[in-house]
């Protein structure tokens, strides 16, 4: 059987870009890969602005919980993906990291949260692709 991989999606509040990016993982990866998300420093509750950007586009995050980074969801993770929390992020040797330079939703209108949410979509998509024709 195919190997699952396990993303996981790390932000500084865990209330935004990380949970739009593990919406769309979770979306279009399905069944293949396990999705994890987490912030340095997380909210009390999601993003409303992107939680109605992903909701234009067919993907619920409504109730999706900011959780705090633990070192134990970064052991779990084959692919790390960081997006602004800089050092507060730990490092694991043999792990696959990549850091998504994206601007930050938090306050911003929906016209701005709609181009972030995009260009996530497209990260994801790419990531994705990646790790499918690596396993299969």
């Amino acid at each position: 059987m195919d190997k699952k991989f396990t993303v996981l999606f790390v932000c500084v509040h865990n209330a935004g870009r990380s949970q739009m990016a593990a919406g769309f993982m979770r979306k279009l990866g399905g069944d293949r890969v396990e999705v994890l998300s987490a912030g340095s420093a997380p909210k009390d509750s999601t993003n409303p602005v992107a939680v109605a950007a992903m909701a234009e586009v067919g993907i619920d995050i409504a109730n999706h919980q900011p959780k705090v980074l633990t070192t134990e969801a970064v052991l779990e993770a084959d692919v790390v993906i960081t997006m602004g929390c800089g050092d507060a992020c730990p490092f694991f040797p043999g792990k696959r990291y990549e850091d998504w330079v994206l601007a930050d939703p938090a306050g911003q209108e929906i016209e701005f949260v709609r181009g972030v949410r995009d260009e996530i979509k497209l990260k994801v998509e790419h990531l994705l692709h990646d790790l499918l024709s690596v396993n299969g």
